[in-house]
């Protein structure tokens, strides 16, 4: 769309949508099926995974995981893309599982470390929650 600035050294997958003056730094990393609002700007070195979608005016400064809604200032996480993934096919078991990984993640009182576990201890029969833990277990940048 208009006034998209994509720097040097970006990866951007299939499918993505890049919204009126989205502004990607160098090395930023979009997955397949993402969807980053207008007027959003994407830190270097940062990653947006699969199915992810951003609200627009969006400032990320760190890795924000598959599959998820992230918004507000500062960006954080706001639910699953339950609307996109069951567009693509995904099934409500998946979608429940993914639901479950990140309410670990992101809702409740457990560190970082902790939930992981636990979702690994629970979830790993997934390969999307699987693909959750690979991009946690990745990040450079840290996760929003």
């Amino acid at each position: 769309m208009t006034g998209v600035h994509v720097a040097h050294d970006c990866i951007i997958g299939n499918n993505v949508i890049l919204v009126n003056l989205v502004a990607l730094g160098g090395h930023v990393e979009i997955d397949d099926w993402a969807i980053l609002g207008g007027a959003s700007n994407v830190h270097q070195f940062c990653k947006v995974g699969k199915h992810a979608m951003i609200a627009a005016n969006s400032k990320l400064v760190q890795d924000v995981p598959p599959f998820i809604l992230a918004g507000k200032h500062p960006v954080q996480y706001s639910g699953i893309n339950s609307i996109g993934l069951s567009r693509r096919g995904f099934t409500g078991n998946d979608k429940a599982d993914i639901k479950k990984a990140y309410r670990y993640l992101f809702r409740s009182d457990l560190n970082q470390s902790d939930a992981l576990a636990k979702v690994k201890k629970e979830l790993s029969n997934n390969n999307y929650v699987d693909e959750i833990l690979h991009f946690y277990e990745s990040s450079e940048r840290g996760i929003i």
